[in-house]
């Protein structure tokens, strides 16, 4: 854990987050400033940095997280509408917060385009 990560403290539930989801390996909860109808973060509960942080001996978070996904998207409406997952890795991507997180999006129709010109 990074004592200085707002997902580390989110995960500890030092800091209140409206969670969804939540099992032993991830934290799902909802974005304070959703782009979609649901937006959902989804965080391993330890501190992972990025992508590029991933070793043999944590990549045990990413299968939790990908199986998460199906249940979140139960629990939030959108599995049979369908969702996106997006994974920001480092500065040039977008990545704000340095903890592992992916955005779940849905409750809408988002089109074929991720990247806006």
């Amino acid at each position: 854990m990074d004592e200085n990560c707002i997902f580390c403290k989110i995960a500890n539930k030092e800091i209140p987050s409206n969670i969804v989801y939540e099992d032993e390996y991830v934290c799902a909860f909802k974005d304070l400033n959703p782009v979609a109808p649901v937006h959902i973060l989804v965080i391993p509960k330890i501190h992972i940095q990025d992508l590029e942080s991933v070793t043999d001996e944590n990549a045990v978070y990413l299968t939790h997280i990908q199986q998460a996904f199906s249940k979140i998207s139960k629990i939030v409406g959108v599995d049979k509408t369908g969702y996106r997952v997006i994974c920001n890795c480092g500065e040039d991507a977008g990545q704000e917060v340095k903890h592992l997180h992916y955005h779940m999006l849905g409750g809408k129709n988002l089109g074929l385009k991720i990247i806006h010109d």
